[in-house]
């Protein structure tokens, strides 16, 4: 099949410049102010729409096998289609988790059967992420994006880092959930000013950041690549600062809703309930700033989905966990690009070429030869986030009710039409 996008702003030479890109059978075959192709399957007339590589989001939860009440790994993906994503890294706290060979290829099997992007799969570091047997790494390096047990930090040193030496062998990479257990204290939001006002028991920030500091002297030790996921301290952005001016092997993540929230914006709704919480205006300053200066790799949506009975708790009842596919662009540029906070240009890559590249996923670029990655935002257009729209079964976002700029009108991923507006 042959298609024809026309119009559309693409960024090159680091300009975006207008042009037609046309797609034969997959691949772009080719890039010009104006293509002259007399036949054509489609044609798009873009009408100065944007175009950028398809987004790469290294965190989400798909929940399925086992949990598929609150999503599949077929809405799920339609979901990241609606919102610009052509490649997903699932987490593996499904049931059962894709801790061996055997469990794996059950997820390999499901996301050959009903993805609609990409997906590539984690698997857990410890058997089902109990934190109290390793995987056998080797029998899983080379099948999964790296290795996580997202959801709950390895409170065990000596694990970690009999992990982070198995693995650094390997060659694979730890996507790490920092959280030390024993801070948390039965807490469900930032231990800040609104949970001292309102009597919510509060997170403490060293939950993540004393488990952070533990890690990077692991990795300092074994020299193991090591992923930070869902970093919202200031502090953990400190100390990433500083592994990275030594050279240690180490990036890390944050999310949307920590670089446009904090826990001055929280709500008696379980809408506004995630781990790690919301934190203070500084964090998020923070995190911005990290971000700007590069000590912040890339963004990831921590897509978490549950049932409405599940967020219906308020901040102490429901479980923790937001959607965040279908949100994620508009939210970011009319926040951070429209303020003038970062750059398009650099939110892009934030939310494509870098993921890809830390990761070792391919893509990421619009040029003659590449696959057809790529997906279409009407930039123009103003609307009302409304959770009843989502695509995911997911409805609990922080962001509802939220007026955004960016409208995703055309996702292809793989070559294939995946989102059409």
């Amino acid at each position: 099949m042959t298609v024809l996008l026309k119009g559309g702003q693409l960024l090159l030479d680091g300009v975006f410049s207008r042009c037609d890109i046309l797609i034969r059978e997959g691949v772009v075959a080719g890039i010009s102010p104006s293509v002259s192709e007399a036949a054509f399957d489609l044609c798009f007339d873009l009408n100065n729409c944007f175009v950028f590589p398809g987004f790469a989001d290294v965190h989400v939860h798909l929940r399925e096998p086992g949990f598929s009440y609150k999503e599949t790994i077929a809405t799920g993906t339609c979901a990241a289609a609606r919102g610009g994503y052509t490649l997903v890294c699932a987490m593996p706290n499904t049931r059962p988790v894709p801790d061996s060979p055997e469990t794996l290829a059950l997820v390999q099997g499901l996301i050959e059967k009903s993805a609609r992007v990409k997906v590539l799969p984690y698997a857990s570091i410890t058997k089902g992420e109990q934190g109290r047997e390793l995987v056998d790494f080797k029998s899983l390096i080379g099948k999964v994006a790296g290795f996580s047990d997202d959801g709950r930090g390895v409170q065990s040193e000596s694990l970690m880092r009999s992990a982070m030496l198995e693995v650094k062998k390997l060659g694979g990479i730890i996507a790490a959930h920092c959280e030390d257990e024993r801070l948390v204290r039965g807490g469900y939001i930032h231990e800040g000013e609104y949970a001292r006002r309102r009597g919510h028991r509060g997170i403490c920030s060293e939950s993540e950041w004393g488990q952070l500091k533990r890690d990077l002297d692991l990795v300092r030790e074994t020299g193991c690549r090591y992923h930070v996921c869902h970093v919202s301290t200031k502090e953990s952005v400190e100390l990433i600062r500083r592994a990275k001016a030594e050279g240690l092997p180490v990036s890390c993540e944050t999310a949307p809703h920590y670089l446009v929230l904090c826990d001055e914006d929280l709500r008696e709704d379980g809408a506004f309930k995630m781990n790690p919480p919301l934190r203070s205006s500084e964090d998020r300053a923070a995190l911005i700033e990290g971000i700007r200066g590069g000590t912040i790799d890339l963004i990831a949506t921590d897509h978490a989905p549950h049932s409405v009975e599940e967020k219906s708790g308020g901040l102490e009842g429901s479980l923790m966990g937001v959607v965040g596919l279908e949100t994620a662009f508009p939210v970011l540029y009319t926040r951070l690009v429209k303020t003038g906070l970062i750059t398009l240009q650099r939110l892009v890559e934030l939310m494509s070429a870098v993921p890809r590249r830390l990761f070792r996923l391919g893509g990421g670029e619009i040029r003659p030869g590449s696959a057809a990655d790529l997906t279409v935002f009407d930039l123009s257009k103003s609307y009302r986030i409304d959770p009843d729209t989502f695509l995911s079964k997911g409805r609990a976002t922080p962001f509802a009710g939220m007026q955004v700029y960016g409208e995703c009108v055309l996702t292809i991923a793989g070559g294939e039409i995946v989102w059409r507006k």
